[in-house]
């Protein structure tokens, strides 16, 4: 916990040099570099922490979204109104789904419904609008006492609720009076009747409201109402008519600040701001050109309304340089009238506007990201650090989700992790939270296609009432944590592993090189001095062949000696079948090959590395079976059973006495496996284990098992049964399929059973998985030594049907990226407690047997950015180990980090391997420490005095048994060669003394 608050402090104090000083225009384009010079990993790593004491935490809803009622209550028609009911469909075709927001989410009939939802989540306020053409069906007075009476209950409600109410003045729903009579925003009258609609509602609601929004994403309502068409009220000006709207916009919110300012601010005692919208940009090349080009993005959307408002009351210079005469000009009154009208910075930012209504042109060729941290850091060092109200963030779920909103959920997690970053890392003054949005409603130009809320609306019921999705029990939780506190689980530890723990590494295949080496060559060379200047052979003269010798093999040499350097005690390798038999059987044997493996595990013994060896690991090719084998079915044919457990006997008797520690099969790909090969698979497995139990283990003393590829499966919904239960769905599908019946039942899962029983008797399926005779569950059940796993990474799993592309169908499941995790360069997630919570299942499931994490480990980019991923990979996943083996009480027996070198496994090498070159990367040091301490010793670490083990070598028995008198004989020997020195020497002296 040390370490890593120690960490956390560091990595503060450099975020904290790198600050800006005061904010001042154009100061934002800092942000970029600054942000790509921060410390990696660590600076992308999920934040621990709570928000400041008071922060606020709200949820919103805008009126046409979620209200209906549309010609209740005296209500006036709308722009959205007018826009809505415009025919869509052929003309007499009946619509297939609700029409816009005439009931959308009947808000207005279901006012305590909604006030209900916000008591249950504990939120400290509610955003919500006011519709103008409720309160002023006309537009203009008089007023509608309905409208009145009905927004004076809400608020009455609230106040009893002790919910703080934040009010939006205008969220884009017109009265279609104005839009008629004087064309909309894109008169200069209406600032002046969006003034007098403001003091209406101060007058009559400013008593209870101390927080008011005058627009909401002008950006939006001018450009697409007025520019583009897209949005009501459909107007296709082209950029002229939009930036004159947009002209009018500001006028009317400067308008509307200076008369709460002047009038109502002394006694009501509120804040006034305007909700803008932006989204967020990164240069394509991190060059001064791009990052200029990204400035401009955000000065054109949303510098276009805060430059006026927070720096000088004019728009950006970036505009004006590039729109000549299309931007109109402010009067100097009119940029002291503006600059300033607002009390705090209201942030918009989310799937209203990201990659959906922000023009494309005004992106500038840069691509656009969700990076809300970034922005947070853009406006503060643009806008002189204003206190920012987040007003609107969240993403969206497909419309037909209804209640495992797992997809929200993470995007809502990584927004407010990002918050909370640019708070306690950036020094950015974020007071309030608002989630968009409490419920599903209208999603204005996607209709009903996405949905929003927290809570579900089953739009074409009657009653509309609000079912809690599972973000209502994140948000909640989040809320009463006031964050995301730290927790003991997350906390790394110290201890060690014990006396004998296996520390190795992995290597598919081995490089095998069988070139012979120049001293078996019997051929007699002489050597042109005069010509030719070369070797040249003597025909019909042959020199005596002596023995080959493992030390012919230079390549054995290498690399042994490139493991001795990793200080591992074991190398996980595994054999090539269709090499060593490539006809599938004995009858053609590639001795050299074998010769080769026995060299090399003996060379292994001889440095005290003990050679962990696999029979058969699957490959692309064949699948790494004999061509004969893999035409004629594979493991889909009995046949193959049969020649791997002759190929298994002939290995165990080549190879046996130099390899104790045995793999009959390394990672068989379920993914890629049949049931029927499935089938044929575990009784091949059984058999050959049987074989070595009865007819080698006696003399040569080791052990074997099956080593099986084992990812976490986490349910994306923590507090969904429906999701656990698709998580130990996939689990027995994944891993329970080989590994129940070895080491539970002898037989299949029963989920599996019923899982495939209920999809073949409902759907077209017809996948059926084989039974097991009773003699075959014998044969099967037990035959093992321990268990042997491989493990990467973690995956979500959901039981809703979000996207298409990443839902299987066959198994109903889901999957889901939790965004705010690590993801290397192959986007494989780290997910380093995904390793503690699988061993901890194994466990639970199949007692207390010896286990070893045969393969773990990432992938990298070819640089030391990234090599630094693969260190935090390492100390991480091998402390959850040390947790599952301390705190948990796991058999862990050994760890295994994949792999080797970059020449076998491209990427994913502790050595990379350029240019012929083998060159050790900052990683392999960092898990030669882990292992030289055994694990992670604290000053509180009690000493683990562990005898010596040295590797067995048969050849070396000799050696180790007498070394004395190999010390006697070498001394006889050195005597010997120093008195023939003496005798010669005085020889020649007393020669040359008679001369």
């Amino acid at each position: 916990m040390a370490g890593s608050r120690a960490l956390a402090a560091s990595l503060l104090l450099l975020l904290l040099l790198v600050r800006p000083g005061l904010g001042a225009p154009g100061q934002g384009a800092g942000t970029w570099s600054r942000f790509a010079r921060l410390p990696y990993p660590q600076d992308q790593l999920f934040l621990h922490d709570t928000f400041p004491d008071g922060f606020l935490w709200g949820a919103g809803s805008a009126a046409y979204q979620t209200e209906g009622g549309w010609r209740q209550g005296g209500k006036g028609p709308s722009v959205w109104d007018a826009f809505a009911h415009r025919p869509a469909t052929p003309p007499g075709a009946a619509p297939t789904g609700p029409v816009g927001g005439d009931v959308a989410s009947d808000s207005y009939n279901n006012l305590f419904r909604d006030l209900e939802a916000l008591r249950r989540l504990g939120v400290s306020h509610y955003r919500f609008s006011l519709s103008w053409a409720r309160l002023l069906p006309n537009g203009t007075a008089p007023a509608n006492p309905a409208g009145l009476a009905h927004y004076a209950r809400l608020l009455a409600r609230l106040r009893e609720l002790g919910v703080e109410p934040v009010v939006t003045l205008y969220h884009w729903d017109l009265p279609q009076a104005l839009q008629d009579a004087f064309g909309g925003w894109a008169s200069p009258v209406l600032p002046r009747l969006f003034r007098d609609y403001a003091e209406l509602c101060f007058r009559h609601f400013g008593g209870q409201v101390r927080y008011w929004l005058t627009l909401d994403n002008p950006y939006v309502v001018a450009w697409h109402g007025y520019g583009t068409g897209r949005l009501p009220p459909g107007l296709r000006g082209g950029p002229r008519l939009g930036y004159r709207a947009a002209h009018h916009l500001l006028q009317a919110h400067a308008k509307v600040w200076h008369l709460y300012n002047d009038h109502f601010r002394p006694s009501q005692r509120g804040k006034v701001s305007i909700a803008l919208s932006s989204h967020w940009i990164k240069p394509q090349h991190m060059t001064e050109k791009n990052i200029k080009e990204c400035q401009k993005s955000l000065d054109f959307v949303l510098g276009w309304f805060a430059k006026p408002i927070f720096i000088d009351g004019d728009y950006p210079e970036s505009m004006r340089n590039n729109l000549s005469s299309l931007l109109p000009e402010f009067s100097e009154a009119e940029k002291k009238y503006i600059k300033g009208t607002a009390d705090f910075f209201a942030l918009s930012f989310g799937a209203t506007l990201s990659f959906q209504l922000l023009d494309s042109h005004m992106k500038f060729q840069q691509l656009e990201s969700i990076s809300l941290r970034q922005l947070l850091y853009w406006i503060n060092s643009e806008y002189n650090k204003p206190p920012i109200f987040i007003v609107e963030n969240s993403w969206f779920v497909s419309g037909t989700t209804k209640k495992d909103d797992a997809k929200y959920i993470y995007y809502l997690k990584k927004f407010i992790m990002e918050t909370l970053k640019a708070v306690r890392y950036d020094g950015v003054n974020v007071f309030g939270y608002t989630v968009w949005s409490l419920l599903d409603g209208f999603e204005w130009h996607r209709g009903y296609s996405i949905r929003r809320g927290l809570f579900y609306v089953d739009f074409q019921s009657h009653d509309k009432k609000l079912v809690p999705k599972s973000s209502v029990l994140f948000y909640q939780k989040l809320i009463e944590k006031n964050g995301f506190p730290p927790l003991p689980e997350n906390q790394p530890i110290e201890g060690i592993f014990p006396c004998g723990f296996a520390w190795g590494v992995v290597d598919n295949y081995i490089q095998v090189d069988t070139t012979p080496a120049q001293f078996l060559d019997p051929s007699v060379y002489v050597w042109d001095v005069h010509q030719t200047k070369k070797l040249i052979k003597v025909d019909g003269v042959y020199a005596s062949r002596r023995k080959r010798h493992c030390v012919d093999f230079a390549a054995i040499r290498l690399q042994v000696s490139l493991l001795q350097e990793m200080h591992v005690t074991h190398f996980h390798f595994s054999l090539k079948w269709s090499l060593i038999l490539p006809l599938g059987n004995l009858s053609l044997i590639n001795h050299t090959l074998v010769h080769y493996y026995q060299c090399f595990a003996s060379e292994l013994l001889r440095v005290n590395i003990t050679p962990v060896v696999a029979l058969w690991q699957p490959m692309i090719e064949n699948q790494e079976l004999p061509v004969s084998l893999a035409k004629y079915g594979a493991w889909e044919n009995t046949e193959t059973v049969q020649a791997f457990v002759e190929y298994a006997r002939f290995c165990f008797t080549s190879l046996g006495d130099h390899v104790k520690f045995w793999i009959t099969m390394n990672e068989p790909s379920v993914k890629n496996l049949t049931y029927t090969a499935g089938h044929n698979l575990l009784k091949a497995h059984a058999k050959v284990w049987h074989l070595y139990d009865k007819e080698f283990r006696t003399s040569q003393k080791g052990k074997i098992s099956i080593a099986l590829h084992a990812d976490w499966v986490e349910p994306a919904c923590p507090f969904s049964r429906n999701d656990q239960e698709v998580a130990d769905r996939i689990l027995e599908f994944d891993i329970g399929w080989l590994a129940e019946p070895i080491f539970g039942s002898g037989d299949y899962p029963e989920v599996m059973r019923a899982w495939l029983h209920r999809i073949n008797s409902v759907d077209l399926y017809n996948f059926h998985l084989p039974y097991f005779s009773e003699d075959e569950k014998k044969l099967i059940q037990g035959s093992f030594d321990f268990f042997a796993l491989s493990h990467y990474t973690t995956t979500l799993v959901g039981s809703e049907k979000e996207d298409a592309v990443k839902y299987d169908h066959y198994l109903e499941v889901q999957m889901i990226n939790d965004i705010t995790w690590l993801h290397s360069p192959s986007r494989a997630a780290v997910v380093p407690w995904g390793l503690r919570k699988l061993l901890k299942w194994v466990k639970s499931k199949y007692g207390d047997v010896p286990i070893y994490v045969m393969a773990n480990g990432i992938d990298d980019g070819q640089n030391m950015v990234h090599d630094k991923l693969r260190v935090y990979y390492i100390q991480n996943y091998i402390n959850e180990a040390l947790k599952a083996y301390t705190l948990d009480d796991v058999n862990l027996q050994g760890y295994f980090f994949y792999s080797f070198n970059d020449k076998t496994a491209p990427k994913y090498g502790l050595y990379s391997y350029v240019a012929n070159q083998y060159e050790p990367k900052p990683s392999l040091k960092h898990y030669r420490e882990i292992i030289g301490n055994n694990g992670f010793p604290g000053p509180e670490t009690p000493e683990l005095l562990c005898p010596e083990e040295v590797a067995s070598c048969p050849e070396c028995h000799f050696f180790q048994t007498r070394k004395s008198l190999l010390a006697f004989i070498s001394f006889i020997f050195v005597a010997f060669i120093v008195t023939i020195f003496f005798i010669t020497y005085y020889s020649k002296r007393v020669e040359r003394r008679y001369k």
